[in-house]
């Protein structure tokens, strides 16, 4: 058997800049993951401290995301404007001081404001750099290994989303809740260090221009539609005030796809939805996000309301959740560079399904041990997913359109996360009923499995649509 030689094979091969431009990203993304489930087990103590209410607590999550969701977008064009790394770098300057100000949050009536727009603050910075990161990734990696890196890349950043309720409850319990925010202070200035040693390529593209119009119209519909799910549990579907502002952001949302649609120069290309297999994985990670960040939410509050667990307990009751995700995450790379990304994203999609439908069942017997295989499905359903997910969406697509692509990815993922938190959420809060006191972490628990089965069933709509979208492997124009 002969091995191959001469340049192709030494140009197929990482260099060691693309293996350190490959720790800054990935320590970047591991920041942006990580603050959306670190405060989930902290929430209770936050409460106390700030006085957060039921709908505050949802906001503390939800802003965050939300933020991310409307103005990702706008990040990746401003990152082929001015260059990847230049964005990205301003991106983490506006993330961790941004995650400093959510640490300095005051007590008392203040204290709640004060969080959510540092909050918001924070999920702008984060979209300054998702969309850019991949795109670094993917240049400094041959496409012979692009599977791997990016099993790398996305698997230790779905570690440290899965590991947040831990880190939470440790920081919460053993220092303060303050720290779940200060953690990101070194961990960003390590990312601007590497990249400073790797010196990746940064191309830009000065003469594009971005448009304010359009850039406010996808952030209003976004925010607009979304405050109007989360605030429908206390509107309720039924008031005017739920209909009215539902109908205002889908109508925004409505007017921005059609100058989309209209524009030579859009904010974002909606056309590359034309390719069946690009749709296809933009639509598994709409609904996947939609589930998981939900789940992560409520499973957090249900190990501290329901289990009574202190913070640290809580976050070491998730380790059913992280230990299967991590190993889902390191087979699923190898596992898309040998077989393309519709077996692992099937049998992912499968398994967490049935994983979620498990958990759910279990619920109202309020016992940890009882929802542990449920808690193992879904990690391992979802660590099998995200890794190919993510690479096959950029792959399927040209190299020029991947920064374009790589927004229309995040914002739909975003989306997703900040739609699950609020629709799960509302199912959730709708169906708590008022009950004597013995019979509350059962009501609890019942209101939980319906949230919980909303999640089962729409990972169920992403197996049925990678089914019919996906086929074949990308062959995109390098």
């Amino acid at each position: 058997m002969s091995v191959a030689t001469g340049p192709s094979a030494v140009a197929e091969r990482p260099t060691r800049a693309a293996w350190t431009v490959l720790a800054a990203m990935t320590g970047g993304l591991a920041m942006i993951m990580l603050d959306q489930t670190v405060v989930t087990v902290a929430l209770p103590t936050m409460t106390r401290d700030l006085g957060l209410s039921a709908s505050g607590q949802q906001w503390v999550v939800n802003a965050y995301v939300l933020a991310m969701a409307a103005s990702v977008a706008l990040g990746g064009r401003i990152g082929t404007r001015f260059g990847p790394v230049t964005t990205f770098r301003v991106g983490i300057w506006v993330f961790f001081l941004s995650s400093a100000l959510c640490g300095a949050a005051p007590e008392g009536p203040a204290g709640p404001g004060w969080l959510i727009a540092a909050r918001v603050a924070q999920g702008c910075g984060a979209a300054l750099m998702m969309p850019v990161s991949a795109s670094i990734v993917m240049a400094a990696f041959p496409s012979a290994v692009r599977g791997r890196a990016m099993g790398v890349y996305v698997g230790i950043s779905q570690l440290f989303l899965a590991l947040g309720p831990l880190l939470g409850g440790a920081l919460t319990e053993w220092v303060t809740w303050r720290a779940v925010f200060w953690l990101n202070l070194p961990v960003g200035l390590t990312a601007l260090w590497l990249i400073r040693r790797a010196r990746p390529a940064d191309p830009a593209q000065p003469a594009l221009t971005v448009s304010v119009v359009h850039s406010l119209l996808l952030m209003t519909g976004i925010a607009t539609t979304v405050y109007a799910l989360q605030q429908s549990s206390a509107w309720t579907w039924t008031s005017a005030r739920t209909g009215c502002v539902l109908t205002l952001g889908l109508l925004l949302t409505a007017a921005f796809v059609i100058t989309q649609l209209r524009t030579h120069d859009p904010l974002v290309k909606l056309g590359l939805l034309r390719h069946h297999g690009f749709t296809g994985n933009v639509v598994v990670l709409l609904v996947t996000q939609f589930s998981m960040l939900g789940i992560v939410l409520f499973s957090s509050l249900y190990a501290q309301n329901l289990l009574g667990y202190g913070p640290v307990r809580a976050g070491c009751a998730a380790l059913s959740f992280i230990v299967p995700l991590m190993a889902g995450a390191q087979l699923a790379g190898r596992w898309y560079d040998r077989s393309g990304a519709r077996p692992p994203l099937l049998t992912g999609l499968a398994v967490a399904t049935a994983g979620t439908l498990l958990w759910a069942l279990t619920l109202t017997r309020v016992e940890y041990l009882a929802n542990v295989p449920g808690m193992a499905m879904v990690g391992l359903g979802l660590g099998l997913v995200f890794s190919p997910v993510n690479t096959d969406a950029l792959s399927r697509v040209p190299a020029v359109d991947r920064p374009q692509a790589s927004g229309i990815v995040q914002t739909v993922r975003q989306l997703g996360g900040t739609l699950g938190v609020a629709v799960i959420g509302t199912v959730i809060l709708s169906r708590q009923r008022v009950v004597p006191a013995a019979e509350r972490a059962h009501a609890a628990a019942e209101a939980m499995r319906g949230g919980f089965l909303v999640a089962a069933g729409t990972f169920a709509i992403g197996l049925v649509a990678g089914a019919l979208l996906l086929a074949g492997r990308p062959d995109p124009e390098d």
